[in-house]
């Protein structure tokens, strides 16, 4: 029995015959990449005045012996030239290569079958008409890529075809690593170190590859909004940021340009074998880039917003180097058709306005770097983790007023115009700022309108809000000189507190909205600290990640700078806010553990539970596995009984009461203390608690400056993870050094026990080689 190897291109790709209705051109291209496509239809642009018509064409839309029959006899059957990229060889298309054989042989047409691979592969040579000599030249400038490469193959096959081309002149190799700008394309990085004008530079990162498949549309529209916005831009390329020869050669441009702040479109951790990136020379803060694989459309209407595989690739992964989330710039979709070629290239698509929001959210964490210190202000605002009505400023594991008290003393040493610091916790109690009405419904209507329409819908109208009296809304604040301290607004009913905190679906009422909006649009606020673990406006209705304008939680935050203090032991809750609101999560210490032998016995739950935040959205069928296992170990443990639920209990409302009964016992039973933020505790610890707290100040003062905040990961020192330590760095919540888990290692298991089994069922014998 004979396996043929498929390639599945895509949602679309499909063997239903179509018709690509193509006009005759003198020579024809025909691949399954995409990037070969652009390259080309780049190079044929290029020489346009010298080069033969040409026509360009995707082989997923010729699978159907049908569909490849109609083309040979509308397109093919009058071309002089015919360029056929394949990868897997002869096989991967095979009655294409046939039939399209046959048509050469008989109409003499220069035939050129080449592999997509980087090997010879003899039996594609055979099928071509050209001399092996000819096919390895083509061979050569493909492999090469980029639009020189591409243009100057298209003149070899012109000639091989009897068709005179004028010769191209000029380098056809890219270099391996480079510089390049939307006006020069690319360049010596030295053009832009000696610019004369010495505006903010911003280096964009991205792969060679997006440059060999001339793909970058999504960097020509972010390099002109960044220079609307006053920056300089220069983009460096590379093969791989793990590629030590590459890796080395980026950290010197970094360190020689100084770029104010990085961003960045290459996918994956770039953390190399010395346990630094590259991009790490700068000492800025680097903003990740997300080029979805999807389409606008699917995007908008996904509500995670990201594939699993952009997820780990763009999201997961690029954490644990410490980057911000600069949210999705480009989609991968159709551009519009090109006259001249009549194809329609499938690449990647900018998107402005979500490259805008990048933009703006660089541009803001910029200012920190420059603004004076004592004109900035600058919002504190305190958790009121759900807790009885009474409770002010509840957060896990930190005494949120002591740490708000703590903070306003670090930043006034640091020069900032702080005052009237004493004696919070009393003022919170008694103390309202206000807000007119007119001036927040002029500030809502900058939201788009499904939010205000679904805000009304379900509030009423802002005077129908508990918080609003007299023409205006008060809120929990005071004034500390050019800072805000605020208790963060309930975002729902007081009535169904505990269950509105979590709920994505909950639109908030009108008060909270109005407060969010008069800090940015009437405080002016530079930057937003959040104190404690954890707040609401992450849990807000809106995508998981890939956030659009349309969810809330990035109506509500827009560009503000946010810095998160969170406890470093809740990777789940903090990877909300990293990837919501796009804060950097600075860890704190948590409260020594009580001995107890209740958390011992929640230990594996609690792993599960965290397990489980991180596969969904990234891993459905591991996710799908963790949801038994939850439910299992909960059932043993009598969690479920416990909590009144049963066999008909659906498992989202099960998993979700489970996280919450999780939650509630670590922080009521495990934690002893408080921790107060950048401050020594106490009780004596098993590890030197005065660098961790250090750490902590010199994290939020490097945050405050819009600096690059060192990544570090997640979890309790208390229960031997001393490399979570010193706190006070940027939180990661996936560690690929400590994968797989026990459940990622099951399911791995049932995976390669069902592929050898179905090998040895269609061969009977077990497979000899393998490739992952």
């Amino acid at each position: 029995m004979h396996v043929i190897f498929r390639e599945s291109h895509g949602l679309d790709a499909t063997e239903t015959p179509v018709d690509l209705d193509q006009s005759p051109a003198d020579l024809v291209v025909l691949s399954f990449s995409d990037s070969d496509l652009g390259a080309f239809a780049a190079g044929w642009h290029l020489g346009k005045r010298e080069l033969p018509t040409l026509r360009l064409a995707n082989l997923v839309g010729l699978k159907h012996p049908l569909s490849v029959d109609t083309y040979i006899e509308k397109t093919l059957s009058h071309a002089r030239g015919i360029l056929i990229r394949l990868i897997g060889g002869k096989s991967y298309w095979d009655y294409g290569v046939q039939q399209v054989r046959a048509l050469a042989a008989e109409k003499n047409i220069a035939l050129a079958i080449l592999p997509a691979d980087g090997r010879v592969d003899a039996q594609l040579d055979e099928m071509s008409t050209l001399p092996v000599s000819t096919l390895r030249r083509l061979c050569a400038l493909c492999d090469t890529g980029g639009a020189e490469a591409a243009r100057a193959a298209l003149g070899q096959l012109a000639l091989a075809a009897g068709l005179y081309v004028k010769p191209s002149f000029g380098p056809k190799r890219l270099p391996r690593v480079g510089a390049w700008t939307r006006e020069n394309g690319v360049i010596c990085p030295a053009q832009v170190a000696c610019r004369i004008d010495k505006k903010p530079l911003v280096a964009v990162c991205f792969y060679l590859s997006y440059l060999t498949a001339a793909d970058l549309h999504p960097f020509e529209v972010l390099s002109q909004q960044l220079k609307e916005q006053g920056f300089d831009v220069i983009g460096l390329f590379a093969p791989s940021l793990k590629e030590p020869e590459a890796a080395r050669w980026m950290a010197r441009q970094i360190r020689h340009l100084t770029p104010v702040a990085i961003v960045n479109a290459t996918a994956f951790s770039g953390i190399g074998g010395d346990g630094t990136s590259p991009l790490d020379a700068g000492d800025v803060p680097v903003f990740q880039m997300m080029l979805a694989t999807s389409r606008r459309k699917d995007w908008q209407e996904a509500e995670r917003g990201l594939s699993p595989a952009d997820l780990a690739m763009h999201v997961v992964l690029p954490e644990v180097d410490g980057r911000l989330s600069g949210g999705v710039g480009s989609f991968k979709q159709p551009s519009r058709r090109d006259p001249d070629l009549e194809f329609s290239r499938f690449a990647h698509q900018g998107d402005p306005e979500r490259i805008k929001a990048l933009v703006d959210r660089l541009a803001a964490h910029v200012a920190l770097q420059t603004k004076p210190r004592n004109q900035r202000t600058t919002a504190l605002v305190l958790s009121t983790y759900p807790g009885k009505e009474w409770n002010m400023a509840h957060a896990v594991g930190l005494d949120a007023l002591a740490s708000a008290q703590a903070l306003l003393a670090d930043i006034l040493a640091d020069g900032h115009a702080i005052s009237d610091v004493d004696n919070l916790t009393n003022r919170l109690k008694s103390n309202y700022l206000h807000w007119d009405v007119e001036a927040y419904m002029s500030a809502l209507a900058s939201l788009p309108v499904t939010l205000t329409k679904t805000l009304f819908d379900v509030w009423g109208p802002p005077e129908d809000d508990p918080a609003f009296n007299g023409g205006h809304f008060a809120f929990r604040a005071l004034r500390c000189g050019s800072a805000i301290v605020a208790l963060q607004p309930e975002r729902g009913s007081v009535a169904t507190r505990d269950a509105d905190y979590h709920d994505t679906a909950r639109t908030p009422r009108h008060s909270y909205v109005a407060f969010y909006l008069w800090l940015r649009k009437t405080c002016h606020v530079d930057a937003l600290i959040h104190i404690g673990a954890h707040g609401t406006l992450e849990w807000l209705p809106g995508k998981s990640v890939a956030l659009s304008e349309a969810c809330w939680p990035e109506a509500l935050i827009g560009d503000l700078p946010v810095i998160y203090p969170f406890i470093v032991n809740d990777p789940g809750e903090a990877a909300q806010a990293k990837r919501r609101i796009g804060a950097i999560t600075l860890g704190h210490i948590p409260p020594a553990l009580k001995q107890s032998a209740t958390p011992d016995r929640l230990a594996h739950l609690e792993n599960l539970l965290d397990e489980f935040s991180n596969a969904d959205g990234l891993d459905p069928k591991r996710r799908d596995r963790l949801q038994e296992d939850i439910r299992s170990e909960a059932q043993a443990l009598g969690v479920e009984d416990d909590l009144g639920l049963n066999q008909a209990t659906s498992t989202a409302e099960a998993i979700t009461r489970i996280d919450r009964f999780v939650c509630d016992v670590k922080e009521s039973q495990f934690g002893d203390g408080l921790h107060i933020y950048g401050r020594l505790p106490e009780t004596k610890l098993d590890f030197d608690a005065a660098i961790a707290v250090q750490s902590e100040r010199d994290g939020l003062r490097k945050a405050m400056s819009g600096r690059r905040v060192q990544a570090g990961p997640s979890g309790s020192p208390y229960r031997g993870r001393s490399d979570v330590l010193p706190t006070g760095r940027n939180l990661f919540t996936t560690d690929p050094r400590s994968v797989p888990t026990r459940s990622a290692y099951a399911q791995g298991v049932k995976l390669a026990e069902e592929l050898v089994r179905r090998h040895l069922q269609d061969h009977g014998d077990y497979p000899r080689h393998l490739v992952v």
